[in-house]
């Protein structure tokens, strides 16, 4: 459901809302999501969220750096700290010298190492189980197959499909496509290939179960199976696709944490008349500072879902009602953004401590009944200030 919820979010992004912020983007020369909340709403908007987004941007980027720091725990023995240390640096060095183009040419390898690993080791490590009726019978008892297993679906379908469809650094790449085709085409072919994936893992992950049970930590299943349950080819290349995965979210957060600071912070609030080399610097100096933050953040937080729970949470119910009335409605300024924006995060964070993360009845998630009262919250501001 994680991954299949993003990529519902995905199609919602590539057939709806994409298109139609591409041509914004091309009409008003858009380069960031604050270059649109301020084009909208006014600079109070774009200072407001980009300050809030590059905080809990930090906590996705650190998420990252831990399931890439087991996966070299696994392999080297390395420690935590350092495999968190390492992971950072190579994101850093890389997505630093060369920018948006070259993060999307690494992260185009990135996938066909991903794809490729996981087509070649699924049917062998099903294999060690005895396909799939033998994985089923292994793991009856964790009730896997119960489709209310650990909370509904719907959980992570309010968490992730509304940050899909308004990630920054999923707009900013749109804001760079060739034009409105492309990036309905992309951008959907993206949500199904999220959906086609989104069994691989959790089939995976239910096979460590069943050859691991007393894993001390789950976030060690996949590379424990790779590791140690695969030829060495094989293995090699499975963990390959894990870090692929990790770094191409990684260098898309560096994006969108370098993009904030220095044309949202930096240079419309800063220093107005910054050259874009400049600019570029800034840029570059932001995302060593991302990287280096990342790797603080990500020793104190202990697992890769409270990490990405923190960031997605944060950037539905603060972002989501801004980025989709602005594009579908006419009404509304500052002060409806602002306070859908303040709603949004006020009542999340309510229902969080007060629900212990679980919300109300089984389907009202904190997540959702935020991004509710972000809508209230903007439409009764733009009702009373009509009248």
């Amino acid at each position: 459901w994680w991954v299949g919820s993003a990529g519902i979010g995905s199609l919602f992004l590539g057939l709806w809302v994409g298109p139609r912020i591409w041509s914004l983007a091309q009409r008003h020369d858009l380069r960031t999501v604050g270059d649109y909340l301020e084009l909208r709403f006014g600079r109070s908007v774009r200072g407001a969220i980009a300050a809030l987004l590059w905080l809990a941007t930090l906590a996705i980027l650190a998420g990252q750096l831990i399931a890439l720091a087991w996966v070299l725990n696994v392999v080297a023995g390395i420690p935590k700290m350092a495999g968190c240390i390492v992971g950072g640096l190579v994101m850093t060095v890389y997505f630093a010298a060369g920018g948006l183009l070259t993060s999307a040419w690494v992260n185009l390898l990135q996938l066909g190492v991903l794809l490729t690993g996981f087509v070649l080791v699924l049917p062998t490590v099903l294999g060690q189980v005895g396909g799939l009726g033998g994985l089923q019978a292994s793991v009856a008892q964790e009730g896997y197959w119960n489709f209310w297993r650990g909370g509904p679906g719907w959980t992570y379908l309010a968490l992730l499909a509304p940050a899909f469809i308004i990630s920054p650094g999923l707009l900013q790449k749109i804001y760079g496509a060739r034009d409105r085709q492309t990036v309905r085409w992309a951008v959907t072919l993206q949500g199904f290939a999220l959906m086609l994936f989104a069994a691989a893992p959790v089939l995976l992950g239910m096979a460590a179960r069943s050859l691991y049970p007393d894993l001390l930590s789950r976030e060690m299943a996949l590379p424990s199976l790779f590791m140690h349950e695969l030829p060495p080819v094989l293995g090699a290349l499975g963990l390959a696709a894990i870090v692929s995965a990790e770094l191409s979210s990684a260098d898309a957060i560096l994006f969108m944490l370098s993009t904030s600071l220095s044309q949202d912070l930096y240079k419309r609030f800063l220093k107005p008349e910054a050259s874009d080399r400049q600019v570029l610097v800034v840029a570059r100096w932001a995302a060593v500072g991302g990287g280096v933050a990342g790797v603080a953040l990500a020793a104190t937080i202990p697992t890769v879902i409270d990490a990405l729970g923190i960031f997605y949470s944060i950037l539905g119910v603060s972002l989501f009602v801004p980025v989709i009335a602005g594009l579908f409605t006419s009404r509304g300024g500052s002060l409806e953004a602002l306070c859908a924006a303040g709603a949004g995060v006020a009542v999340y964070v309510a229902v969080h401590l007060t629900s212990g993360g679980a919300g109300f009845w089984g389907w009202l998630t904190p997540n959702l009944l935020g991004i509710l009262a972000a809508s209230a919250g903007f439409a009764i501001i733009a009702a009373a200030r009509r009248f």
